[in-house]
């Protein structure tokens, strides 16, 4: 949630135009990007999100993608250029700012909810006011629709009069130039992130990257401090020196989300709950006051049941974005919707424009990547300046009502933002298909699959292509006893945790364990006493003996208890051990001699330690009295 301080790591570019404006002056066009980049750093911080300028470039010798007067044309060319941007440096969103003019009234374009991802977190902006605070407010706006903010409907900026700018997302800005977000905007924020958008935004930049001036007083923690809260009227932290950006006398710590009341917070203290069903939860590390970086689901993953795959963290479903446009109730249309309405190719149906800003007609298989197609009841789709599209097909026998949306003003090219009846990057289209660059194309599996193998069947698999265990499973491969998490996440359990769970199964297994050995012991005793009345009634008077001596036994046996006296050996009658009166042998009978009776069975020397000896029996065998004589027919 935007309670949590998050950072969005920002890469602007302007491009040739720009710096001719700034009459090739290299270091007065860096100058004036810092300046619009403090501007909108201050705009977003009181969303709590910090913006740090990470990545400045000027293309002073010539353009590197096309810049033209078509907004749309140069938006999508500059992504395409994005990319390998991206291969060598790394940053959550890349604004480009140009000289130059576009169409209409357009002084911006952005997609809607592209931060994060590889394709679509990015805009331009045109540097269109003499002062940086204009060109600040256009890129504002355009990083909001990259964060799913649609304009302001009537009623929505109470924060501002328009005597005073009015709020960032107006649809269009006037002078003075708007300062703040509206309530509208905060709500649409919290529940872009509730879902699970902006999941690069919970790692801290690394403060050598920052082109802004290192400095105590900038918000950043930076190589010599202990702390950064800003400047000193600013700043409320109590656990820091704003003056020097020292840490107060007993603190540990000032900031992060593993810092509490200026103390660390324990190992497995969890600081980032799973936004969504393609997020991961983050624990604290014991050591570090903040929170590790955010990780999520590995792109493929399956979510919503199987019916859709994680993408950036979302779970992007038609579902979803039809409940978005409609508001709750609506739902997909059957994919002859998509068909028959896409495959037309015009303002109504569509699988977006080309770069010469023509409307394409989509292929049947990329027919679910275009325009949505929902079913829902409601009277008009959500939002003031947006209108349904209705269209009818006969499926299936019967009538059907496709219903689609589209978004207008005042002209037809003023509309700054991607349409955003479109279906979303990372939609599933198919079996193992997403929609991107407004095709279905393949999603590739193969590092998901090949990551889950090592997981050993008790963790999942993160956006860093590590193991993310299960409780009692360790990583980095989840096939030894351990806290869970992963490399990146910290310890899914606190190690005080364990040591609880141990202690409970002492106090409560241990003795359930003694009860059970005693139960045990009480049946096999109250057996055993049954047994010997049994065989003691029937044998009675039955005692005889026949005179041999004792046969020797080995030392260990004497121990079991089977001899305990020094008397001459009478074996006892079948199932009896003690007759009425004492009788004494006077030439006992050898093991294995010409007995009266059946010859004793032989027992392997093993089974003597196997269940013969019992606490059941102590004081039957080993008694003082006189064995008695065996009866014929029992061995002995």
């Amino acid at each position: 949630s935007p309670v949590t301080m998050k950072y969005m790591e920002l890469f602007i570019v302007a491009d040739h135009t720009l710096y001719r404006n700034q009459n090739l002056n290299l270091g007065r066009t860096k100058q004036r990007i810092v300046e619009i980049a403090n501007y909108v750093d201050k705009f977003y911080r009181l969303l709590n999100i910090k913006v740090a300028l990470i990545g400045l470039e000027v293309w002073t010798e010539r353009d590197q993608c096309a810049v033209s007067s078509d907004a749309n044309a140069t938006l999508w060319a500059f992504l395409q250029w994005r990319k390998s941007l991206r291969a060598r440096k790394k940053h959550d969103n890349a604004q480009l700012l140009t000289g130059k003019t576009f169409g209409g009234t357009t002084i911006g374009m952005a997609p809607l909810e592209g931060m994060c991802s590889a394709d679509n977190s990015g805009g331009v902006s045109v540097d269109h006011a003499e002062q940086p605070i204009g060109a600040a407010a256009t890129m504002a706006h355009e990083i909001g629709h990259n964060f799913g903010l649609v304009h302001d409907s009537q009623g929505c900026c109470r924060e501002a009069t328009p005597e005073q700018g009015g709020c960032v997302m107006a649809a269009a800005t006037g002078h003075p130039f708007p300062r703040v977000f509206s309530s509208c905007s905060r709500r649409q924020l919290e529940s872009y992130f509730q879902k699970g958008g902006g999941m690069c935004l919970f790692n801290l930049p690394d403060t050598k990257d920052l082109v802004v001036a290192r400095k105590c007083g900038n918000g950043f923690r930076e190589e010599g401090e202990d702390c950064d809260c800003g400047e000193e009227e600013e700043c409320t932290n109590p656990c820091c020196n704003a003056h020097n950006c020292t840490l107060k006398e007993g603190a540990q710590c000032a900031h992060g989300d593993c810092c509490h009341s200026c103390k660390l917070k324990a190992a497995g203290t969890m600081c980032r709950e799973a936004a969504g069903s393609c997020d991961l939860p983050e624990f604290c590390t014991g050591s570090s006051p903040y929170c590790p970086a955010n990780v999520y689901l590995l792109d493929g993953s399956e979510c919503a049941h199987g019916h859709a795959y994680c993408s950036t963290g979302m779970c992007m479903t038609h579902q979803q974005q039809c409940v978005q446009l409609w508001g709750p109730g609506a739902w997909p249309a059957p994919d002859a919707c998509f068909q028959d309405v896409n495959m037309a190719g015009n303002t109504y149906g569509n699988c977006g424009k080309d770069s010469q800003g023509r409307y394409v007609k989509c292929d049947k298989r990329d027919a679910m990547c275009g325009k949505i197609q929902c079913q829902s009841s409601a009277k008009k789709p959500q939002g003031t300046n947006t209108v349904s599209i209705d269209t009818t097909i006969r499926f299936k026998g019967r009538e059907v009502k496709c219903r689609g949306t589209f978004v207008y003003s005042a002209k037809d090219d003023q509309e700054d933002l991607s349409d955003p009846g479109l279906v979303l990057t990372g939609t599933k289209c198919g079996d193992g298909m997403v929609c991107k660059d407004r095709r279905c194309q393949n999603v590739s599996l193969f590092e998901l699959e090949k990551c889950v193998s090592r997981c050993h069947g008790h963790g999942v698999c993160n956006s860093n292509k590590n193991c993310h265990c299960d409780p009692g499973w360790a990583p980095p491969f989840c096939d030894k006893p351990g806290l869970g998490g992963s490399v990146d996440s910290g310890p899914v359990q606190k190690h005080e945790s364990v040591l609880i769970a141990l202690v409970v199964v002492s106090l409560f297994l241990l003795p359930a364990l003694m009860l059970s050995i005693y139960y045990w012991y009480q049946q096999e005793n109250s057996l055993l006493s049954r047994w010997l009345k049994e065989t003691r009634h029937r044998s009675h008077g039955a005692c005889r003996c026949v005179g041999h001596p004792k046969p020797a036994l080995p030392s260990s046996h004497r121990a079991l208890g089977l001899w305990g006296s020094s008397n001459p050996l009478c074996p006892a009658p079948t199932g009896v051990w003690g007759c009425g009166a004492p009788q004494t042998c006077s030439a006992p009978l050898p093991l294995g001699s010409g007995a009266v009776g059946l010859p004793k069975p032989a027992l392997p020397s093993s089974h003597w330690g196997l269940g013969l000896h019992r606490p059941s029996l102590a004081g039957v065998w080993g008694t003082p009295n006189p064995p008695c004589p065996a009866p014929t027919g029992v061995w002995g």
